[in-house]
């Protein structure tokens, strides 16, 4: 009898699992479609959407990590601005991730996007900003370790070697590379993933762009530039890149 209870079951928690999941992947396209649009209104909606849930009970880790992706998301964009906002999504980014991590201390995608926002909050926390780099450092290397050919851990890795790199320099080349294979591993994956992280598609064809332009390639950047359009059509910022290219 328990047994047949338990298959009868089984549809309904699929279908409990797929309505999960979709929600996830729904999540997640709110969150970069908002970045990619420069909508700083509707990520503060996410976030405040997302806080609410994991207020009332429902912290899993997938909920804390569109939350803290949603605040990473949201500092990139207003940190000029708005640099006081910035700091402290940077800063609960970190903190959401802290809770992800320990309940997965080997969560590839967590370690990665926590050394992103630590990276970040580095830029706004100049006392601290030794401590929070090295605590960087420590996460993407781990995630590296860990998951060597993630597209996300690589063009993580990639954009922190040109920004710390000089021009013509060993390290630029070696990051120029990395770039180039985070490029590669992101064609090779879905642009899409409803169960899954799978952010970055668009954001590294540019990157790759951009770098190649600075190298001369411009029939190279105009390529890339084009690719990241194709994932992303209202990229702003590829939109920008592409109409600056064009124009000389």
């Amino acid at each position: 009898m328990l047994k047949i209870r338990s298959l009868a079951l089984l549809p309904l928690l699929l279908a409990t699992a797929t309505a999960s999941a979709q929600h996830g992947g729904d999540l997640q396209a709110q969150i970069v479609y908002a970045f990619e649009t420069e909508d700083p209104h509707q990520l503060a909606d996410l976030i405040q959407e997302l806080r609410t849930q994991v207020k009332s009970g429902g912290a899993d880790s997938s909920l804390r990590y569109h939350l803290a992706h949603a605040q990473y998301r949201f500092g990139r964009l207003v940190g000029q601005n708005r640099p006081h906002e910035a700091e402290s999504a940077f800063a609960d980014c970190v903190d959401q991730l802290k809770a992800v991590l320990e309940q997965d201390v080997k969560s590839v995608e967590a370690m990665a996007l926590q050394s992103a926002c630590y990276s970040e909050l580095a830029g706004f926390r100049k006392i601290e900003a030794v401590i929070l780099r090295s605590r960087a450092a420590d996460r993407l290397n781990a995630a590296s370790k860990l998951a060597p050919r993630n597209p996300r851990v690589v063009f993580l890795s990639a954009t922190d070697g040109l920004t710390r790199a000089s021009p013509g320099s060993e390290q630029r080349q070696h990051a120029f590379a990395q770039l180039q294979l985070a490029a590669q591993l992101f064609e090779q994956s879905s642009s899409t993933s409803p169960d899954a992280p799978g952010w970055g598609h668009a954001e590294a064809y540019l990157a790759l762009g951009r770098e190649m332009e600075s190298r001369g390639d411009r029939l190279g950047a105009r390529n890339w530039i084009e690719k990241s359009l194709i994932a992303a059509p209202d990229f702003k910022a590829a939109q920008r890149q592409q109409a600056l290219l064009l124009a000389h």
